[in-house]
């Protein structure tokens, strides 16, 4: 009897041992108390009966006076927390010394070492190791082995694996904190970018102004700089004459209209053929201005026809030219005012200027020089 009894009592313990491991093995399996458990417990609110709620409602009365009312606690969205404060129930082979219990939650002057340890490795200021990507405003999490996640990536692994186990450590059960280093570092990065563009519109503007105000010294800087300035101030007077169109159109028409009267009494008295008599006085003031050489070709004016020779007393070999007088009462040879004529740009218009005093004339042949040789 106390052979058979012993040996059921051995019988028991292994079967307790053997479900002792078999309920750890299933707490494992289970992923009980893992880090992406939100620590704040939320209850449904229960739903009251309306005719209840009705029947509970007290009249208010309205005093006049400001009413202070407290709302609901804002919480820091800088805070820290941990998000699994109490250690997870032992299971019964921890309870019977098969396994080593879990390890207790840490001081918060542990945890300020796990984080300085994870400042000096930079990890906040890395990417993600399981979506490298920045961390940005996203929520972060700290675990006890100093390493660095987004919390909805540790999530994703701890769902992935079915273990909680470090992604780079592989340390098992560890602890999990929530922090904000990597959403600081990133408004930091945003402020400095920010500063810096505004640093630089203001340097940039301050040297456009200075560029507008001083002139530079290289040549062809120093003439455009003008060239600009000049136009600047050519458009603000632009833009602060006001021009009446009608009038200036009207002026414009007025000057045309004097313009044609002008030309017009002109041609009436370029158009005039003058008489024998005013021939005479022209001549008569040709004879008092006592011209002796064309002042064209610059040698003299002798008479007779085309083809003749001067006199051999004349002390000239050279064949004798017409002689032309012009309404001014000018004197040319005719040939050279024919290619002075045929020369000028203005060839194409019926009227001529003379050579000398640019006024339009009218021209006649002589046949006698204008009586040159009876002067003295």
């Amino acid at each position: 009897m106390l052979k058979n009894k012993g040996h059921s009592t051995k019988q028991d313990n292994l079967a307790v041992t053997a479900v002792a491991l078999q309920d750890h093995i299933l707490h494992g399996l289970q992923l009980r108390n893992l880090s992406i458990a939100d620590h704040f417990k939320t209850k449904a609110p229960k739903r009251k009966n309306r005719s209840t709620s009705l029947r509970n409602t007290k009249a208010i009365i309205d005093t006049g006076l400001k009413k202070t009312t407290q709302g609901p606690k804002v919480e820091d969205p800088e805070k820290e927390y941990v998000l699994d404060p109490e250690p997870p129930p032992l299971t019964l082979a921890q309870k019977l010394g098969l396994f080593e219990p879990p390890p207790l939650p840490l001081s918060s002057d542990e945890w300020e070492k796990v984080k300085q340890r994870s400042l000096q490795q930079g990890d906040s200021a890395q990417p993600c190791p399981i979506c490298k990507e920045e961390f940005e405003l996203r929520s972060q999490v700290l675990l006890s082995c100093s390493h660095v996640f987004h919390r909805a990536c540790l999530q994703a692994f701890e769902k992935f694996t079915d273990k909680k186990t470090c992604p780079l450590c592989r340390k098992y059960q560890y602890q999990t904190r929530v922090i904000h280093d990597g959403a600081r570092l990133f408004k930091i990065e945003c402020a400095t970018r920010v500063q810096a563009c505004w640093r630089g519109h203001v340097v940039r503007k301050w040297y456009r102004d200075l560029r507008r105000a001083v002139p530079p010294a290289d040549a062809k800087l120093r003439r455009k700089f003008f060239e600009e300035k000049f136009s600047e101030i050519s458009h603000r007077m632009l833009c602060s004459y006001n021009t009446d169109i009608e009038e200036l159109f009207a002026e414009i028409d007025h000057c045309l209209a004097t313009n044609r009267r002008i030309l017009q009494q002109l041609e009436e008295k370029c158009g005039h053929e003058l008489t024998e008599e005013e021939w005479g006085k022209i001549q008569s003031q040709a004879l008092l201005r006592e011209t002796h050489e064309c002042s064209i070709c610059l040698t003299p004016l002798s008479g007779g026809s085309d083809g003749q020779r001067a006199p051999s007393g004349s002390g000239f070999s050279q064949p004798s030219r017409k002689t032309v007088l012009l309404s001014c009462s000018h004197t040319f040879h005719h040939m050279c005012l024919l290619a002075l004529e045929e020369f000028s740009p203005g060839n194409s218009s019926p009227f001529h200027t003379c050579p000398l005093c640019r006024s339009r004339y009218q021209k006649k042949i002589l046949e006698n020089n204008l009586g040159m040789s009876s002067l003295p």
